[in-house]
């Protein structure tokens, strides 16, 4: 059911502020690297205030990403902020020594959005929605046809 209110909801679903990006590094010696930097980051990261949950991705053959999300944008960008974020920016952006390409994107969750059951905060309700979200060029969603 659609809704404003996730306090019932699993900490990752109120969490309204998401970062995910990703570096092209130049082979292994640059991951190992990284790696002296990374869990001192990873500590920093887990300890801020407003910090909800994080991954890791991988892709081949040398492409590390993160995906984090944050209680808000504030908490998110103070992140940027901090010590070791600080110093793995420089490290790795030091032309293409270390890595070859990165990228950074900022997202923000829609003020309404959809939770059912125990997660539901109004009535516990478990069922389904009898209209889509309407898309950009619409006023109503379609109805849903089970």
């Amino acid at each position: 059911m659609k809704t404003t209110d996730f306090s019932r909801a699993p900490e990752k679903a109120q969490a309204t502020a998401m970062f995910i990006g990703a570096t092209r590094y130049n082979g292994p010696l640059a991951l190992i690297g990284l790696s002296r930097i990374w869990f001192r980051l990873l500590r920093d990261l887990k300890r801020m205030r407003g910090y909800v949950w994080h991954t890791v991705y991988w892709e081949f053959p040398f492409t590390l990403g993160t995906i984090a999300l944050f209680e808000d944008r504030d908490a998110m960008l103070l992140f940027a902020r901090s010590k070791h974020h600080r110093a793995l920016m420089p490290w790795i952006s030091d032309g293409t020594k270390r890595a070859t390409g990165g990228w950074i994107r900022f997202y923000s969750a829609a003020e309404s959005g959809y939770s059912q059951g125990v997660w539901r905060a109004e009535d516990g309700l478990m069922a389904h929605i009898d209209t889509f979200t309407p898309r950009s060029h619409e006023t109503t969603g379609p109805k849903v046809v089970r």
